[in-house]
């Protein structure tokens, strides 16, 4: 029996998503006092607003904040016309492949509604197969709805924030980092707390139909992760799209052809570019992390729903992954006021180790706190169902596990890190090719991440052996739990980047002076890093959620081993390992396809609008805006389709043997095509703010900006774009959505599945 009894864990549980969402909304309350109103005097506008001893010309200039304002509207109308039109074309197709979810797991007994006998929990019966269908339609709606809400909170938060990052930056980069952090802060926990909120009253609420049928229960709320990520993919590839047609079109023709600054307000794509910055990295960001966790959680709950607790129906023992993110939630709170009220930051070089104090804090607590929940929920000894076989387990060895994966994590960020921080030798060897043109620094630029796959799949290959020695299947979704469950500091972290991205476009576009522009370049700089850091987190919780929910797919199709050498799955396998580079094909032609057409946009109304350069007249904002969202919008749906149809097409054609080796496939090679994209991208993007900064020796002797080495940098950056924000950060989804999608479909694939092998 475990220590905690269930009604303290019936308690903790939601009591820890509340105190998450009550500290997001103060966090929120202490940026709002940032305002934006010209005529409110009662914050500062009548105060002296610069802390050091030189005064700038015009910094108290009433015009500069009402010009912010006008600018922040632009993008947030932008983003929230963008999402509302994307949310709408995904609401048919929840509708739609709800019907599917339905129909296809009700069909599994000809839509019976008579009790069956339990697959696990041998002599006792469960609830129909048509309960099992109806319950994971309504979780995969319920997962779709809370993680278009995640996207759509994070956008609304991130264009609330931008401009008063921009104003706070007049008084010092320490109040500007300050804002940024907060507001990213928002983002995470109220994620981190709804996540494991609906989680919670979704297993309650469908406890009352199911009772002791705990097999039925955990299985059917798989549905919630497969909702989760389903949202994510097109979230990630749709805004993606978006961001980066706009981000190529004003680099392309503003940087390199008319040689001015990067969000300058005479460039014609520079709003879609900022709109970009939150529809892609922060609500398609937002949907992504969400759908990991869900995944992580929901893969969790069904292995262990077959294990000793579940089957005797200890709720707190099963209850034990919502009980580390619970932990999760104080963890990172606690971690939060590192940033924002224990450590001030005084200059620009203490911004980069503040982020990372972040994430060496969440893991060393997080460790700590893992051990108390290890010790007091699961009882001392218990049996796990590990593929025919039981495996007993102490509770210390799922200490190891959760440990083991969160610690993972913390490498393969910091590795990640390493490689596309400016501050070390690898970006600063890509920045030194630019010397010598774009190509010398495109193929420098792909060694590193090619380089940078190393220890990311160590840490990951060390974290699976460990945790499935001690646990089986379990301790691997739970160490990909542990890996997620600092997800809010993680998001915090993340989230920063783009809103100290938009404020530093909203100061150039707002003429502040280079002094304000300096310190949000040097916010940028550090968000960008930290973005590649939580995308790292995202593509190695994405192995580790992919390897536990295939070995439910696995347990839940009734595969005793999955042969490569049997040609069935060794056609998966081969298949499986291509669809990364399918996929990545789509989505990089799609943003080309995009970009193409912003930059003919931009190049004309730079060569037909008189007075546009010089500055006399806006151009049109709103053309780029919609190229931007048409091509986001249609492009987003062949690669979503490929993803959604493959597990469908092949479980149904060629049978449950063929699709595990299609999901190990798709895993193997779409983890390292995923870390290795992203850290390229991340290092062109930051070689090329190393020119821009001209921060040491070497720096300012491959600048300045306008140079032949910065335009061979931003021609670097241009390529890289699509690689880290489109398809890198959406490879993670593939391959964890195809494994879910398997494992709710199992049953029906089981029972029905290759029909084509029948006839040959």
């Amino acid at each position: 029996m475990s220590a905690l009894s269930e009604g303290l864990t019936q308690i903790v549980i939601p009591l820890a998503s509340l105190v998450g969402i009550g500290f997001a909304l103060l966090q929120w309350f202490l940026v709002s006092r940032v305002k934006l109103s010209s005529q409110d005097s009662s914050n500062g506008y009548k105060q002296k607003l610069i802390e050091s001893d030189e005064e700038e010309e015009g910094i108290n200039d009433l015009e500069i904040s009402i010009k912010c304002t006008e600018i922040q509207h632009a993008i947030s109308v932008g983003a929230t016309s963008f999402l509302f039109t994307e949310y709408k074309y995904l609401g048919i197709f929840m509708c739609v492949f709800g019907a599917i979810i339905f129909l296809f797991l009700g069909s599994v007994k000809g839509f019976s509604t008579k009790s069956e006998p339990c697959t696990y929990s041998q002599g006792n019966t469960c609830k129909p197969a048509l309960a099992n269908a109806f319950f994971s339609t309504i979780a995969f709606l319920l997962g779709a709805l809370t993680s278009v809400l995640s996207g759509y909170l994070g956008m609304k938060i991130a264009t609330y924030a931008n401009a008063r990052t921009t104003l706070e930056a007049r008084k010092g980069v320490g109040k500007a980092f300050i804002t940024a952090f907060r507001s990213g802060a928002v983002m995470g926990f109220l994620l981190a707390a709804n996540g494991l909120l609906v989680l919670y009253v979704s297993i309650n609420l469908f406890k009352l139909y199911y009772g002791d049928d705990w097999e039925g229960l955990y299985e059917s709320i798989t549905g919630y992760g497969l909702g989760g990520s389903s949202m994510a993919l097109f979230g990630r590839v749709g805004g993606g799209i978006y961001t980066k047609a706009a981000d190529v079109g004003a680099d392309l023709v503003g940087k390199v052809e008319r040689n001015i600054p990067e969000d300058d307000p005479r460039n014609p794509a520079v709003i879609a570019d900022n709109v970009g910055d939150n529809v892609g990295d922060i609500a398609g960001m937002g949907s992504d992390l969400f759908g990991s966790y869900a995944e992580s959680s929901c893969a969790a709950l069904f292995v262990a729903s077959i294990s000793s607790f579940g089957i005797s129906h200890e709720f707190t023992a099963m209850s034990y992954p919502l009980l580390i993110s619970s932990m999760g939630i104080v963890v990172c709170l606690i971690t939060t006021l590192f940033a924002t009220d224990l450590f001030e930051i005084k200059k620009v070089s203490d911004i980069e180790p503040s982020l990372k104090r972040q994430l060496l804090i969440s893991t060393v607590l997080m460790t700590a706190g893992i051990a108390v929940v290890s010790f007091f929920a699961l009882p001392s000894e218990f049996t796990l169902f590990n593929f025919g076989t039981e495996k007993e387990v102490k509770n210390w060895h799922l200490f190891f596990c959760v440990a083991i994966g969160l610690w993972a994590g913390l490498i393969i960020g910091y590795t990640t890190e390493y490689y596309t921080s400016n501050a070390y030798s690898p970006v600063q060897d890509v920045a030194d090719a630019c010397r010598t043109g774009a190509a010398t620094n495109v193929i420098f630029g792909l060694a590193l991440g090619y380089k940078s796959v190393i220890i990311p799949i160590f840490a990951i290959a060390i974290a699976i052996y460990v945790s499935f020695s001690l646990a089986a299947m379990y301790g691997i979704a739970v160490a990909a739990l542990g890996m997620l469950s600092t997800i809010a500091t993680g998001l915090a972290i993340d989230a920063y980047g783009p809103i100290s991205d938009n404020a530093g476009g909203i100061a150039e576009m707002a003429g502040m002076s280079h002094k304000i522009r300096e310190r949000t370049d040097a916010l940028d700089a550090a968000g960008n890093t930290t973005a590649a850091i939580g995308k790292g987190f995202a593509i190695g919780s994405a192995a580790l959620v992919s390897l536990a929910l295939f070995g439910a797919y696995v347990s839940r199709a009734g595969i005793k081993t999955v042969d490569v050498l049997t040609p069935k799955a060794f056609i998966g396998l081969i298949v499986g390992a291509m669809l990364p580079y399918w996929f990545s094909a789509m989505t990089m032609k799609s943003v080309g396809s995009a970009a193409l057409k912003m930059v003919e946009e931009v190049r004309r109304q730079f060569n037909t609008i008189p007075g546009l350069m010089e500055g006399r007249v806006k151009p049109d904002y709103a053309n780029c805006v919609k190229i931007s969202t048409d091509a986001s919008l249609r492009e987003m749906i062949p690669p979503g389709a490929l993803v959604m149809l493959t597990p469908l097409i092949v479980g149904t054609l060629f049978g449950v043997e063929t699709l595990a080796g299609v999901l190990a496939g798709a895993l193997v090679s779409g983890v390292q095509v995923a870390i290795s994209a992203s850290n390229t991208g991340g290092a062109w993007d930051n070689a090329k703010k190393y020119i821009e900064a001209g921060a040491s020796e070497h720096a300012k002797s491959l600048g300045p900006k306008g140079s032949e080495c910065h335009k061979a940098a931003v021609i670097g950056d241009t390529i890289g774009d699509p690689l880290k924000d489109t398809s890198g950060p959406s490879l993670n989804i593939l391959i964890k959505l195809m494994a879910v999608e398997s494992l709710v479909f199992a049953p029906f694939f089981a029972a029905h599945g290759g029909f084509l092998f029948k006839f040959i």
